[in-house]
């Protein structure tokens, strides 16, 4: 599918992530700075956890409140939520620095209960008929957008601006950017109201099992992840290996590339193919966690991240695909958002086992990780057959 093929509206979203693709490196920012203040990865995966404990039902309401309303409003008020959360990152220091830690992350936390939008709003504004094809640019740019910033900014806040002065002026900056990103929104995004989910005539659900497939999968691939987030990467290269974090962002680089690759690979993998894609995606992220168990060297990081990567964007239109198949539209961002509840519930407290496993040791989670993810293929591989 060329570029120009794409309709407007969904080129205009496409955009918007690649617009906002660089600044997520205040996902790996933020529980640096806390490593570089004093608080320890069990102190990190705690603060995660108490922030998520309060929010699991939420994510259902909010996806049932955006059934009747224009989804485009929930993708403003995410990108003005994390703008307050990074301008409380940005005070956090002194007396009030645990508080405007947790308030921050409170905030962001809000924020994420929205992100089932996105795959709602993705669902109607994408040709029903291209989705393998649209998803490719839908990954493909914001990546390299992704590559180029991480590779910069990891560079400055590693040997440029790299004290917790420099951090908290970071965080005020992008806080700040968000001015620029709600204006996008507004300005070049349809609103996207319920006329446009209409169900087809003579759509049916499906078996129920199904959806129990899909609960099965989702599961199990969130539990392992959930035990593998980003800041445990952070700190197995930074306190493990005394790395710095532009040496994170090569591995972000390496995952990045992988991700582009796959875009252009993927394009040329036929639908009928989709359910083994998944399962191969899922064991190429397997060997990520095996090699990462094995405490390996930076070198073999890199590798294993941009293995694990390539499985995830290569299966990636076809997972989504799969599950947009049967889900009716004008119930879509109930759905995502039901299923982002069950996603969370799993995931309640395993930022803080996550800290405890990576404490005791550094690959510790990734050993546990590994136990779940060949699981997931083997469920793919099989359905496929």
């Amino acid at each position: 599918m060329k570029w120009s093929e794409i309709p407007r509206p969904a080129k205009a979203y496409i955009l918007y992530h690649t617009l906002i693709s660089p600044q997520l490196i205040v996902w790996y920012l933020m529980p640096l700075y806390m490593l570089k203040t004093g608080y320890s990865v069990m102190d990190v995966g705690a603060l995660f956890t108490l922030v998520n404990i309060a929010f699991v039902p939420l994510t259902y309401l909010i996806g049932r409140f955006f059934n009747r309303y224009p989804l485009k409003h929930g993708l403003i008020l995410i990108d003005v939520l994390d703008g307050i959360a990074y301008v409380l990152y940005s005070l956090a220091y002194g007396a009030m620095s645990s508080l405007m830690l947790f308030a921050g992350r409170l905030v962001e936390k809000i924020s994420s209960l929205f992100y089932p939008l996105y795959q709602a709003y993705e669902q109607i504004i994408y040709p029903r008929d291209r989705y393998e094809e649209i998803y490719a640019w839908h990954l493909r740019l914001p990546e390299v957008s992704q590559l180029m910033g991480f590779l910069i900014l990891g560079y400055l806040f590693s040997y440029v601006w790299n004290t917790p002065h420099h951090y908290r002026m970071a965080f005020l900056f992008f806080g700040l950017f968000s001015i620029v990103t709600v204006s996008y929104l507004y300005v070049f995004l349809p609103a996207v109201g319920k006329q446009e989910r209409i169900t087809p005539q003579g759509w049916r659900f499906p078996p129920i099992g199904e959806y129990g497939f899909l609960l099965l999968v989702e599961g199990l691939r969130t539990l392992a992840w959930a035990l593998v987030p980003g800041f445990v990467l952070i700190y197995y290269v930074v306190t493990h290996l005394k790395h710095t974090l532009f040496h994170v962002m090569l591995i972000e680089a390496g995952m990045s590339l992988t991700t582009i690759l796959a875009t252009y690979v993927s394009e040329r993998i036929p639908s009928e193919r989709g359910m083994l894609v998944i399962g191969l995606g899922f064991l190429l992220e397997t060997v990520n966690v095996g090699v990462m168990s094995f405490s390996p060297s930076l070198m073999w990081v890199v590798i294993a991240y941009a293995l694990g990567r390539f499985g995830d964007a290569l299966s990636f239109p076809f997972y989504r695909t799969w599950i947009f198949s049967f889900i009716p539209r004008e119930r879509t961002s109930e759905f995502h958002s039901a299923l982002s509840s069950y996603n969370r519930l799993i995931g309640l407290i395993s930022p803080a086992i996550a800290g405890f496993l990576a404490a005791l040791h550094p690959a510790l989670p990734y050993r546990v990780g590994l136990i779940l993810l060949p699981v997931v293929a083997g469920l793919f591989i099989y359905k496929s057959r």
